[in-house]
């Protein structure tokens, strides 16, 4: 009996890939014009969900990985303050889903993200943030996201869990944490193997509210 579920974020309960391309050009605009590389929402879709240092030297290839990885560094204490302040497109029936599975079901997040981004997804949806327990990512924990899932699992005394992603990485931290894998096929990614799949949030609140 599955007694809590663990989401991803990025392409799982918000798309913010615009609103983080047009942080990052910002950034690169006013500070790196040695940086030729434009950001565009559909570069991040590709990206979203990988460690980031490696979406730093995809994306930021006319310079050196280590220059790469430090202008990320850049861009991220931004796109916090941007997406803070501005949001981003949450997927559709967001908070009727949370609001209900969370009565029934103990609600965690664990994202491949820096210090700050869970907490600016919360500060632009107040609102969202009483409907988890817990979050965890490798910019506070130094873990990459099976290790993150295991330590949420563990705090949390969680029995039987599930993680809701929508990539290749989600299926793997799952699968290496070893708990069932729920595909989100209308986020970013293409995954072959899962436990279970969905189209959309309303369809996740239906097959688990009894």
């Amino acid at each position: 009996m599955i007694d809590s579920i663990i989401f991803d974020l990025d392409g799982t309960l918000w798309n913010s890939t615009s609103e983080v391309a047009v942080a990052f050009n910002m950034v690169l605009k006013d500070r790196h014009p040695e940086i030729k590389d434009e950001v565009t929402a559909e570069k991040l879709q590709g990206l979203f969900g990988l460690p980031l240092d490696v979406i730093a030297i995809n994306l930021f290839k006319s310079v050196s990985k280590e220059h790469a990885i430090s202008v990320m560094n850049e861009c991220c204490e931004y796109e916090c303050e941007y997406l803070g302040q501005h949001g981003a497109s949450l997927y559709e029936g967001l908070e009727e889903t949370l609001k209900k599975l969370s009565k029934q079901y103990k609600l965690l997040i664990v994202s491949n993200c820096q210090e700050g981004y869970i907490q600016c997804f919360f500060r632009a949806n107040p609102n969202l943030e009483k409907y988890f327990i817990d979050y965890e990512y490798p910019g506070r924990s130094g873990k990459l996201k099976a290790d993150n899932i295991r330590l949420v699992i563990g705090r949390n005394n969680l029995s039987n869990p599930i993680y809701v992603g929508d990539t290749q990485g989600d299926a793997d931290a799952a699968k290496e944490a070893q708990i069932p894998f729920v595909f989100a096929r209308y986020g970013f990614g293409d995954v072959k193997e899962y436990h279970d799949v969905i189209d959309s949030l309303q369809e996740l609140k239906n097959k688990l509210i009894s």
